[in-house]
């Protein structure tokens, strides 16, 4: 079950179940099948200088990437972090549809106030919002891991992990175990940086199952040519 919210320069779908999700992006009217670029990391944390290199990244290749395959993006939807960052991509144009995927009770928007109170803004440069039960972060992963293959079907789709912390890995976790190449950036910090790492050192078990599934791929942020390269073909390859 879904219920359809109209927000200043949005519009939200209220789900109950994963298994709402399809009627519920049909009652979106997104636009399916499609590619989808999902991006997924640090809501806050991120160093200043990370934040600008990051910003020019979004600006510079994930966007027009995006554009020219016609692709939907999803992210966590909140006003903070690299989720801040692509909605102000967006919004400087050419637009693209940009979904926000959270926990109902994790943020805020006009007549609405989370039970968590550390409750974040919806952005208000995304176009979408499928918002899911839960008051804590990450009660979202299942939704936006669902959310992106109803949207891809059986077109390409990506993950992309910049920054982030404990729920980023599990969005990987998700991202791969549904068959979705992740995508990682050395060189944002945190999740990202520690995947890297345990790609050529020993580590954690559940680093280093990421780092060197076959699905994963790690690219230094700053190389922008293979970056450019890896986001054009993860988004013009189907999944297996």
């Amino acid at each position: 079950m879904s219920t359809v919210v109209r927000l200043p320069g949005a519009v939200a779908a209220l789900v109950t179940t994963p298994d709402a999700v399809p009627a519920a992006l049909a009652s979106l009217g997104l636009p399916t099948p499609r590619p989808v670029l999902a991006l997924v990391g640090g809501a806050a944390g991120m160093a200043e200088d990370v934040t600008d290199v990051l910003a020019a990244v979004l600006t510079d290749l994930v966007a027009p990437a995006i554009r020219t395959h016609r692709a939907v993006a999803v992210d966590g939807g909140t006003d903070a972090g690299v989720m801040r960052l692509l909605g102000r991509t967006r919004a400087a144009g050419p637009s693209f549809p940009l979904v926000g995927v959270a926990a109902l009770g994790t943020v805020t928007y006009p007549g609405h106030t989370g039970a968590n109170p550390d409750a974040a803004p919806l952005d208000r440069h995304h176009s979408h919002f499928v918002l899911a039960p839960g008051d804590t972060w990450g009660d979202e992963v299942p939704y936006l891991a669902a959310v992106v293959s109803h949207l891809a079907a059986d077109r390409p789709s990506v993950t992309v992990l910049a920054n982030g912390g404990d729920i980023a890995l599990t969005d990987a976790e998700h991202s791969l175990t549904r068959g979705r190449p992740v995508l990682i950036l050395a060189g944002t910090g945190r999740a990202a940086d520690d995947i890297a790492h345990a790609a050529t050192s020993p580590t954690t078990t559940r680093l280093s199952a990421i780092a060197h599934h076959p699905l994963a791929r790690i690219v230094d942020v700053t190389n922008h040519p293979q970056l450019a390269e890896g986001l054009d073909e993860l988004l013009s390859t189907p999944p297996p």
